[in-house]
């Protein structure tokens, strides 16, 4: 190795100018995510949750937040990639004197040797490919949102030790680190061949068990083939296969294995407006999005995903049933409620910081019809569904019946009050309609089907007449209104309208008239404060036009156009500036994800030849089912 470490008169941290969002990538483990950016720095970590209090926060403010940054000192060129189908990043370094290759990894625990390791654990290693160059280590933790900063003390040959919140943090590496109050730094020249090893690991316990440093070559080997193995498991050979399989790999990644839960995002407050106050916290579990995810893996053939998250389902609604809530941690608890930072300034300016969500007292019907479906399409793909979890279907099919008539916040969750949104409506009949399918192939048995069928009617003509706007020759977000909203491609989707309908047709160009821009893109809604163009919307367009609405090569096309927006990771976020292309709000997101998915898998079928509805194993539209069912 180069010469010893030696400690830096200042870190070159402030000087820099903070990343865009899309200049981030994530690792993880199936249990919390870090977000690491192209300069080397990891900027944000909750653990040892998504959703527990932040180490690293620089994200949300540069100079408090706390990071942990490795990067040369010199000026760079960097580059990004994972390696091939696995969440291990590796970052290259190029500058005048030489390269070097970063690589960032979060062990899954499967893939851990026989040996016991830490339950929480980010390992990095620093490898010197060409010549020489310098490089600049930064440790510095900040916990609890940046609110405090914890002492760290040096332990000899077990590292340093930084206590926290009844938690202790272990940072061990190859090289020393001199400690700076509550900071530590180094600096280290290296020339080809050599290496630098850190392992950061989390206990609530301690000692905690602390693996050797010269095992980790070997622990980040396991690791991609544990990461490898689960994407090659894929059930999918068609178009963007491998967008598919990164988009997959994402999805898993915020899986919270213990629980089954999956979540929207893995950070807070990212702004949907540069420098405006709209920031939430996306850290848990919103049944919308979780049984969009699952459906998306299930086309895949994860079969193990779609049965942890059925059986989290049940249990984390157990206290509240018939009725849902909006959103739950990754144990199935109530979210915390709404706070602001008081130390985070926000993502460039952009406050608040908010921490919990105030969605949690929202009423949404729709995500009723969203369970009941990815119930359905767990035993349309030939699960089985048990005597609790058909009892459960039941009764939010009764919830259903008794209160599909009311106003509710709707999909997009804004704090005006609540409204006939036409999409609640729609989501609605989705749930009675897949309950008299399920009851007609003996999936569920004990429906009171006279009820369901008239109550699935009379939701049907509601929105038949009340969300159609003759004078614009549109469906309409709100019940006898004249606004739009891209969810309405969904009336297709879920098999109330073929997507060659008039009727459909006509939305859609109105839709790609109102809300649409030049680059291709699409707003969510009319009625929304100003934002970003909505990710997931456009691969609802996309698959809207695989699935009849459009041809193949128009489908391709605008896959193809928006593909563009994703980060040289294959990373989507929520959110995308149609002015600059830059992502926005929370990142990464999984119901992107789930789009990009989706619009793939039905663009495969189409081109297949199988002209049904990518969620639909029959040759009817859900639609089409229930009408013959009834005839």
């Amino acid at each position: 190795m180069g010469d010893q470490a030696t400690a830096p008169a200042q870190s070159q941290r402030a000087v820099k100018p903070p990343p865009a969002i899309a200049d981030y990538g994530v690792i993880g483990d199936c249990r919390s995510a870090a977000l690491v950016s192209r300069n080397g720095s990891i900027d944000w970590l909750c653990w040892p949750r998504f959703d527990s209090p932040s180490i690293f926060a620089a994200l949300l403010d540069q100079e408090c937040g706390g990071y942990w940054s490795i990067s040369p000192i010199a000026d760079y060129a960097a580059e990004r990639r994972y390696v091939p189908e696995s969440n291990v990043l590796e970052t290259r370094f190029t500058t005048r004197s030489g390269s070097a290759l970063l690589t960032d990894l979060m062990p899954v625990r499967d893939s851990a040797p026989a040996s016991m390791v830490p339950d929480h654990e980010i390992i990095r290693r620093l490898t010197c490919n060409s010549r020489e160059l310098e490089f600049e280590i930064a440790l510095v933790p900040r916990a609890d949102y940046g609110e405090k900063s914890p002492a760290i003390r040096s332990i000899g040959n077990l590292g340093l030790r930084i206590e926290c919140n009844g938690g202790v943090f272990w940072l061990r590496s190859s090289i020393p680190l001199h400690i700076d109050g509550a900071s530590a730094f180094a600096r280290i020249p290296l020339k080809a061949g050599d290496s630098i090893l850190f392992s950061l690991s989390y206990s609530r316990e301690s000692p905690a068990v602390l693996p050797a440093l010269e095992q980790i070559p070997r622990r980040i080997d396991a690791c991609v083939e544990w990461w490898q193995g689960w994407a090659r498991s894929a059930r999918y050979d068609g178009d963007f296969r491998d967008e598919v399989i990164r988009s997959a790999l994402t999805l898993k990644l915020l899986t919270f294995a213990p629980s089954g839960a999956i979540i929207a995002a893995p950070t807070t407050s990212l702004p949907e407006r540069i420098g405006g106050s709209l920031n939430w916290d996306y850290r848990y579990c919103w049944l919308r999005d979780a049984s969009l995810t699952i459906r998306a893996l299930l086309e895949l053939g994860y079969w193990e995903e779609a049965t942890a998250f059925l059986d989290w389902t049940l249990h984390a609604t157990r206290l509240t049933q018939p009725e849902l809530r909006i959103l739950y941690t990754v144990y199935g608890n109530p979210p915390p409620k709404e706070r602001e930072s008081p130390m985070l300034r926000g993502y460039r300016g952009s406050a608040p910081v908010r921490i919990g969500n105030a969605a949690r007292d929202q009423l949404q019907l729709d995500v009723y019809g969203e369970v009941v479906d990815a119930a359905a399409q767990y035993a349309f793909h030939g699960g089985y569904l048990d005597r609790d979890m058909q009892r459960v279907l039941i009764g939010l099919g009764n919830y259903v019946v008794k209160h599909w008539d009311l106003l509710d916040e709707g999909i997009w969750e804004p704090r005006t009050g609540r409204r006939n949104h036409t999409h609640s409506r729609l989501l609605c009949w989705t749930a009675l309609d897949r309950l008299i399918s399920l009851s007609k192939q003996g999936k569920v048995t004990g429906a009171p089907l006279n009820e369901i069928k008239k109550e699935c009617d009379a939701i049907r003509r509601q929105i038949e007449r009340r969300g159609w706007n003759e004078s614009i020759q549109s469906y309409v977000s709100e019940l006898d209104g004249d606004r739009l909203d891209s969810s309405l491609l969904l009336l297709s989707w879920y098999g109330f309208e073929k997507p060659d309908s008039a009727r459909m047709r006509s939305t859609y160009r109105a839709i790609r008239e109102r809300l649409g821009t030049p680059e291709g893109l699409l707003y969510r809604s009319e009625t929304l404060p100003p934002e970003g163009t909505f990710a997931i919307c456009s691969f609802w367009e996309a698959e809207y036009l695989a699935l009849g609405g459009g041809s193949v090569q128009q489908t391709r096309d605008l896959m193809n156009t928006f593909s563009i927006h994703r980060n040289d990771l294959g990373l989507y976020g929520e959110e995308i500036d149609a002015s600059t292309g830059q992502a926005l709000g929370n990142f990464p997101q999984a119901f992107t994800h789930v789009g990009f998915i989706g619009a793939a898998l039905s663009l495969d079928q189409r081109e297949k030849g199988e002209q049904q509805l990518a969620h639909r194993p029959e040759s009817a539209t859900p639609q089409q089912s229930h009408q013959n069912q009834a005839a």
